[in-house]
């Protein structure tokens, strides 16, 4: 779990993810506003690969495919340092900061157990 402010044009957001990862490197992140309403939900695949699973009025698919999916590998993946502009506060807190925004987050708590394989199933995206 995490919980994460976002900043943009200077208004904030606090927002909730839930990172889940399989043993193949995929990752699926989920975005909720503070009553549960899904922002956006992106799987980024071990190839590179992103699929939106569900976007939002506030996450348009390409503004996921663009910043939520290179955050995810920023701060989760195996990006390359120049390619993120965060850094790493304490093992548990990071900040990206990219022209159009800024994002503070903090992982709240870490669950490990196995994942259903319907969880990366690619096949059920949204439909562009």
């Amino acid at each position: 779990l995490q919980r994460g402010v976002l900043t943009v044009r200077g208004r904030q957001f606090t927002l909730n993810g839930y990172l889940a990862t399989n043993a193949t490197g995929a990752k699926r992140l989920i975005v909720t506003e503070n009553f549960g309403s899904v922002l956006a939900d992106v799987l980024v695949q071990p190839d590179g690969g992103i699929r939106v699973m569900r976007s939002s009025r506030l996450f348009q698919p390409e503004w996921i495919r663009c910043y939520v999916a290179a955050d995810v590998e920023c701060i989760f993946g195996t990006a390359p340092k120049q390619d993120c502009p965060g850094q790493m506060l304490s093992p548990t807190h990071f900040l990206i900061e990219r022209r159009r925004y800024k994002l503070d987050l903090q992982i709240v708590e870490i669950k490990p157990s196995p994942q259903s394989p319907d969880l990366f199933d690619a096949s059920k995206a949204e439909k562009p």
